[in-house]
């Protein structure tokens, strides 16, 4: 197979937005953690265009994906505004530094990220009952959380879900379930305020972001049936194991690139 051919690229754009929305509704992020290493992977995007990609096919992803998870009682609707608040300032800073890092400085980052994502799903207990108590201190620390991602967004093109799940819960003791539903919820105006800041630099590929986001709508509700099927420590480990993958395969790349 060709992934440069016409035909293979729109059938890789269906396949990478399925798996994407499964492990959306699954894990409770946007998908980015998987759209934009395939894109520049299989289909040769750029670091930059990938992001940008990425965090326009989050918004239909995290749209369902709000849908299931509350359709099942488990989204915290005042959790997911809060962090929405900071993110949405984070996500125009990030597509601005976006336009500035160069490819090298984002694409170890990237890696970074990954690699400090993995160690911490060894690291969150989940509690699938707990629930939160609001104070001055903690809805500070929400906005200051949805700031933080915001601005990954906007630089790394995810839509803060493998930040926000496991701050939720190690930080602010949060139920896995809660802390998913309301990272969906956090994502809808992240990912619509970075596509709108993208769209203006030319930073976004609008017709491969559209399949990859209808082929994830089709599956992230199977995905939020798994997730409440499998136990949390279950759904940490495989995770763990998806996000190693994708690191070495990045960093294979990044070494050959860079020789």
């Amino acid at each position: 197979m060709n992934p440069s051919s016409p035909r293979w690229r729109w059938l890789w754009l269906l396949g990478i937005g399925a798996c994407a929305g499964f492990l959306s509704g699954l894990f409770g992020v946007g998908g980015g953690i998987v759209i934009v290493p395939l894109l520049v992977l299989l289909l040769g995007f750029t670091q930059k265009l990938a992001a940008g990609t990425s965090l326009a096919a989050i918004l239909p992803t995290s749209l369902v994906g709000v849908i299931s998870y509350a359709s099942a009682g488990t989204v915290n609707w005042v959790v997911g505004a809060i962090l929405a608040f900071g993110a949405i300032a984070g996500a125009q800073l990030g597509t601005l530094l976006l336009q500035r890092l160069p490819q090298r400085t984002i694409r170890w980052a990237f890696i970074v990220f990954m690699v400090v994502v993995i160690i911490s799903l060894f690291i969150v207990v989940p509690a699938r009952e707990a629930t939160l108590v609001y104070t001055p201190l903690v809805i500070g620390g929400l906005v200051l959380t949805g700031l933080i991602v915001g601005i990954l967004a906007g630089i790394l093109g995810i839509g803060g879900g493998v930040i926000v799940v496991p701050v939720l819960m190690l930080v602010f003791g949060v139920g896995d379930l809660f802390a998913k539903g309301a990272s969906l919820v956090m994502m809808v105006p992240t990912a619509l305020s970075g596509t709108l800041a993208n769209a203006r630099r030319t930073n976004v590929d609008l017709r491969a972001a559209a399949v990859i986001g209808l082929a994830a709508c089709v599956t992230v509700t199977l995905g939020a049936l798994t997730a409440r099927a499998i136990s949390p420590l279950i759904g940490n480990i495989l995770f763990a194991v998806l996000l190693s993958v994708v690191v070495g395969q990045l960093v294979f790349k990044a070494l050959k690139t860079d020789k």
